[in-house]
């Protein structure tokens, strides 16, 4: 298991075209991948379970992948959140 702790630095946080993205590129992995925000974790490959937590700008979340593409997994999803200008 690999996990990883990002702020959010869009100004309007995670909303659904930026949800909409991760959960698309989070499916693409065969790893369990998780999104917590406040203690509270959903499925990142679930849009519904992204947008429930209405994760704000500056809001700290953590990524945490299991499985055999877990850290292929974590670096991707990293690197497209900074692409995206999701965070820092």
């Amino acid at each position: 298991m690999v996990e990883k702790t990002f702020t959010v630095t869009d100004s309007t946080g995670i909303h659904a075209r930026p949800a909409t993205i991760l959960v698309s590129n989070a499916s693409k992995f065969n790893s369990e991948i998780k999104l917590e925000y406040k203690e509270k974790q959903v499925n990142l490959k679930s849009i519904m379970g992204v947008m429930s937590l209405g994760i704000p700008k500056d809001g700290v979340i953590k990524i945490i992948a299991e499985g055999a593409d877990e850290l292929e997994a974590l670096e991707a999803l990293e690197t497209l959140m900074k692409n995206e200008k999701l965070i820092g």
